[in-house]
């Protein structure tokens, strides 16, 4: 009987991709020895959005949540997600500060941190691999996968090769967009088995409707590992349901490990707790919906829901076609950065202001420039003809790994918030999101942190 084992995502990428990562703690606390019983390969349950999340708007430490989560769960892998040398953000980090977070969630309670970079540049994840493997964790490689014509199945393969050479303790296809068909998923599955022998997991969102198919097909040439959402908070933007996955491949004879009976009493609890976010208006029904169009334009649903709600603030819903249009052509000529944080954004950013003004790459945001600059790394294929004396002049390209620019900040950032850290973590914290983590930090230090200053007028009368 062949086996598929089952990364479990409900408590990261499902509630991230439908409740913008709005679950607390307390929340989760009823379903974690069940989460832990149920046979799993791994949890996913840090990293993403999470810790943002839990600074700006749940008022919790995303570290003791962690600390609570490894408490309860002592059989299964605690998994996060990270972004290579932008950690948890959306810019490059020191690799002093890469280094100690990747070591200080690692002893929290992390066993296995999949590691991704938004452009596949191998020289953006050598130092938080490095580091995984250094204090003791199972280094997972993501490839983030997208589609164009330099994003064939040969050059995954190939990329895949690289990450098993630069030390991988696994591989996984990362398809952020749910763009990947089932046939594409087979080919990909059978040609990076034969030619790395490390264990291959797939992740893959429901977005286009066709995950599940998808997830068959991998199966059925390999795949080590797929990643399901609990049925609370699966299908649309998430991931598919664990429990029809699950029943869907044993039936066709194969062997998942999973103990239905404890999912069943996670959906239970979660199934309130969906309801829960439903009813404050935070879970969006159109987070369930499945839009094909992303298989058509090649962009992630996410990408394609902002850029609508742009355009209608702005009026301008009747252009919603031209952006459309135009993102696969900005992409082009940037040399087909894959859709993911933070490229879509910025690629959608940029396809909106070549519609709005008229005239492409007349206004260009900074992040662009920096992106042709190459400081978020070396793009997949070089950028058109002409758009780089376009859009930054005869400026130096920078070749070199972008991080050896960035000079070690653990000193000044353990300098910057020395009067309300406690610990490394804390300063941590305050790295990846200064202001949400000062605020949170100072509430926790100083009750009247956030106090607003009473003025106090006394007028006295000497008649």
């Amino acid at each position: 009987m062949t086996k598929v084992r089952i990364t479990e995502t409900v408590l990261r990428d499902g509630q991230q991709s439908q409740i913008a990562t709005r679950m607390t703690t307390e929340q989760m606390l009823p379903i974690l020895e069940n989460l832990d019983n149920a046979g799993y390969h791994a949890l996913e349950v840090w990293g993403g959005a999470t810790f943002d999340s839990c600074l700006r708007y749940l008022d919790e430490d995303p570290w003791e949540r962690l600390r609570t989560i490894r408490k309860a769960v002592k059989k299964t892998k605690l998994q996060m997600l990270l972004r290579g040398q932008n950690l948890l953000g959306y810019r490059n980090y020191a690799d002093d500060v890469v280094r100690s977070f990747v070591q200080k969630s690692i002893e929290n309670g992390i066993d296995i941190i999949r590691i991704f970079d938004a452009l596949n540049d191998p020289r953006n994840l050598q130092t938080a691999l490095a580091a995984t493997k250094e204090f003791g964790g199972h280094a997972q490689v993501a490839i983030s996968y997208t589609t164009s014509p330099v994003h064939t199945v040969d050059y995954f393969v190939t990329l895949a090769e690289e990450y098993a050479q630069i030390g991988a303790d696994s591989i996984c296809i990362k398809d952020m967009a749910g763009v990947l068909t089932p046939q594409t998923g087979y080919d990909l599955v059978k040609g990076i088995k034969a030619v790395v022998d490390l264990p291959l997991e797939i992740h893959t969102h429901a977005t286009s409707g066709i995950s599940e198919m998808t997830y068959l097909k991998v199966a059925e040439a390999g795949a080590d590992i797929i990643d399901t959402a609990v049925s609370s908070f699966a299908g649309g933007t998430s991931q598919p349901a664990t429990e029809s996955v699950v029943m869907g491949l044993e039936d066709l004879g194969f062997e998942t490990g999973i103990n239905l009976k404890e999912v069943e009493k996670v959906a239970a609890h979660l199934n309130t707790v969906r309801d829960h976010f439903r009813a404050e208006g935070l879970l969006n029904p159109k987070v369930k919906d499945i839009e094909p169009k992303t298989l058509l334009y090649q962009v992630p649903g996410g990408m394609l829901s902002n850029l609508l709600s742009q355009l209608t603030e702005q009026g301008l819903a009747d252009k919603y076609e031209d952006v459309l249009a135009e993102v696969p052509r900005v992409r082009a000529d940037l040399g087909y950065p894959p859709l993911v944080t933070p490229l879509s954004q910025m690629v959608g950013t940029q396809a909106l202001m070549n519609v709005i003004s008229g005239e492409r790459f007349k206004v260009v945001p900074n992040e662009i420039k920096d992106y042709v600059r190459g400081l978020y790394g070396r793009p997949p294929a070089p950028l058109a003809e002409g758009i780089k004396e376009i859009i930054i002049g005869d400026e130096e390209v920078v070749t070199i790994r972008p991080a050896d620019l960035i000079e070690p900040q653990l000193p000044s950032l353990r300098e910057a918030i020395a009067q309300y850290a406690k610990s490394e973590e804390d300063v941590l914290s305050y790295a990846s999101f200064p202001k949400q983590a000062r605020d949170f930090l100072g509430r926790r230090e100083d009750p009247f942190y956030d106090v607003p200053i009473q003025e106090v007028s006394v007028s006295i009368d000497l008649s």
